[in-house]
């Protein structure tokens, strides 16, 4: 069986897709993906891929726009590329106009996707799924797309391609032995936590024996210098590379994140992690499993899925006690 799956971004949801490759794997199927260009790194080499079809979407859109003519070339090019293989199944697990073009493009025989999609993506399947149920965990969601294959979707697998080294990132970063991985930032300002929060929990895993190890994006420099500015720890923010973020965290004993694609990645690894909710719902996205602690405030608005708020209380209100004695119900104090 050739399998094309199209799942293109974000970080969180590619992540919450693998399940789904391990399954078809599994089941002896020869399988392909489609990713836009920002999240290539968590696929290129992984063992379980027979082709990447990278996509540069947003760099491609920008130089049409500007009536770049090879722009044109490379887009037929990418079109070729979807179409130089008769797949029998292509599974869209995105669920949105762009995801439904390449499916339609594609010469699969069947077409599959939930009927509740949005942006008209249902129109290019010619397999509709019952509707999903939103409250339903995304990696269950989409492994629920299988049925129809009559595969067997209980078990829960994340495989990865090979991670650089950590020797060599440890040495690289003078990374301390051992670490606790802080992940601070995310792009909708109501998931953010407090700097004075950070700044305590960074002090109170420092007496705990832990040193703080913060990662994010070159963006989320500024923000994480204001932390360290009272607290403790060490800034990685802008210095990794996808992969290393992986290998660094795998090696954390614990990880400590907002609602964020590095916080799905952690959980995927099978680090102990505490999830700070806020405006969205752990239950459709949070930590998979039983190893995991999320820290959610009880309040009438959440959540909410609101991209400002005046006050986001529901962040505001988490103190860093909190965190502290969802570590120790883990036991991962020695």
């Amino acid at each position: 069986m050739k399998v094309l799956i199209i799942k293109l971004s974000s970080l969180g949801d590619v992540i919450h897709s693998l399940p789904v490759l391990s399954v078809l794997k599994s089941a002896g199927a020869e399988v392909d993906w489609v990713v836009e260009e920002e999240n290539e790194a968590l696929l290129r080499g992984h063992p379980y891929l027979s082709r990447l079809i990278v996509w540069p979407r947003k760099r491609l859109f920008k130089r049409l726009k500007a009536r770049d003519l090879a722009a044109l070339r490379e887009t037929y090019s990418l079109v070729r590329e979807v179409r130089a293989k008769t797949y029998d199944v292509v599974i869209d697990l995105q669920g949105l106009l762009k995801s439904g073009v390449v499916a339609g493009l594609s010469r699969a025989r069947y077409k599959i996707g939930f009927a509740n999609h949005r942006e008209i993506s249902t129109f290019f399947y010619n397999v509709k799924l019952a509707p999903y149920s939103p409250d339903e965990h995304a990696v269950r969601r989409y492994l629920s797309a299988l049925n129809i294959l009559g595969l067997e979707t209980n078990h829960i697998d994340f495989v990865f391609p090979p991670f650089p080294p950590f020797k060599g990132l440890a040495q690289k970063f003078a990374l301390p032995e051992k670490f606790a991985v802080l992940i601070p930032c995310t792009r909708w300002q109501t998931k953010h936590w407090t700097i004075s929060g950070w700044q305590e929990l960074s002090l109170l895993l420092t007496q705990k024996g832990l040193a703080p190890v913060f990662v994010g994006s070159a963006a989320d420099k500024s923000y994480v210098a204001k932390i360290l500015a009272k607290g403790e720890g060490l800034s990685l923010c802008g210095k990794t590379s996808l992969l290393e973020l992986a290998s660094i965290i795998s090696q954390a004993t614990l990880v400590v994140s907002v609602d964020t694609g590095p916080m799905h990645l952690a959980a995927a690894l099978n680090k102990p992690v505490v999830a700070l909710f806020g405006p969205t719902a752990p239950w459709r996205t949070g930590p998979l499993g039983e190893r995991h602690r999320v820290i959610q405030k009880k309040l009438p608005c959440v959540p909410c899925f609101q991209r400002t708020c005046d006050t986001t209380r529901c962040m505001q209100e988490i103190a860093a006690e909190e965190i502290i004695e969802a570590l120790d119900s883990m036991a991962l104090f020695g």
